[in-house]
């Protein structure tokens, strides 16, 4: 067996579909492929999966208490392959996917995890074109971090890692990711692509997914050493609350001039990430949007961090 690909599922059931079918297309041996879907719906329809004779696929059922980094290290334990493919239940993968992941993967004794570059249709909602555009802020080169739900490594790496962190509910990708480079470096490719059915495509998605996401932040932090470049994604967006929350109290109470300086203050980084974003999507994305796409972002993270610190926001679907 070449490629184990790890799903770990709960209740999107048509997205899981399209993913299994998705890996089905690929124009690699499909008999050196298996798939584990590793779900937390117990009245997932085995029968439905297992329909496609083309695929070698194993459905494994398990508790709704485990994590997902708990669902994929068991995937894992099952699995046979030489590589490890993890997807969330919500991608799909561009048919050259898996003769690319080992290509690139191989081509480089120093790489130990890589990942395909997420695209998106021509007409799809802002927000999702905005994530895309996010995901892509350095291509084809190495990275500091990979998102969880597009991974290829060796088994054995995987093993050497340690597997991901089953006490994090989310930021688990971050952890497991970081401490891979004690091993060896990330690298995302534009050989390979990937759609993630599940993004958010309004506002409102956006803002409940960044609350559920930022409740690990200050827990995926330790054990492990923060770099340069992590360090504004833990300090900006609680500032940014903050100046914003400081300057409606110094309105209220009648200092306009400071509760303006406040809002600036508030405002600037707003906008040079939002610049920044502007750039590296290369003007196709109007730059309002990009703006208003970062006052959900910064408060969500923040709120997300606060509520995290004294209890867990309800796990989302995966």
């Amino acid at each position: 067996m070449q490629i184990s690909f790890v799903i770990p599922h709960k209740g999107r059931f048509e997205m899981l579909i399209e993913t299994i079918h998705s890996i089905s297309r690929q124009s690699f041996n499909l008999s050196d492929i298996e798939v584990i879907v590793v779900s937390q719906t117990p009245e997932l329809e085995q029968q439905l999966l297992l329909k496609n004779d083309n695929l070698n696929l194993k459905l494994c059922i398990r508790p709704e208490t485990d994590s997902i980094s708990a669902l994929r290290n068991y995937g894992v334990l099952q699995a046979k392959g030489t590589y490890i493919a993890f997807l969330d239940a919500d991608i799909a993968l561009s048919k050259n996917w898996s003769e690319q992941m080992i290509r690139v993967l191989t081509e480089d004794p120093k790489r130990i995890i890589i990942s395909g570059m997420q695209t998106c249709h021509e007409d799809a909602p802002q927000v999702e074109k905005i994530r895309t555009s996010l995901s892509n802020t350095e291509i084809d080169t190495n990275v500091e971090f990979l998102p969880g739900c597009n991974l290829f490594l060796k088994k054995s790496d995987f093993e050497k890692i340690g597997g991901f962190p089953e006490h994090l509910i989310t930021c688990e990708d971050y952890f497991f990711t970081d401490k891979a480079t004690q091993f060896g470096t990330l690298f995302r490719s534009s050989s390979a692509t990937f759609i993630h059915l599940g993004e958010d495509k309004s506002f409102n998605a956006l803002f409940k997914k960044e609350l559920w996401r930022g409740q690990s932040n200050l827990q995926s932090i330790s054990g492990r050493k923060i770099t340069l470049a992590e360090l504004p994604s833990f300090v900006v967006p609680p500032a940014i609350l903050f100046m914003f929350v400081l300057s409606l109290f110094l309105l209220i109470f009648g200092y306009p001039s400071w509760a303006l300086a406040a809002f600036l203050v508030a405002a600037l980084p707003v906008f040079v990430y939002s610049l920044r974003l502007y750039l590296v999507a290369q003007k196709k994305i109007h730059f309002a949007h990009i703006f208003k796409f970062y006052t959900f972002y910064f408060p969500a993270r923040a709120i997300g961090t606060v509520i995290g610190l004294f209890k867990s926001i309800g796990i989302k679907t995966y």
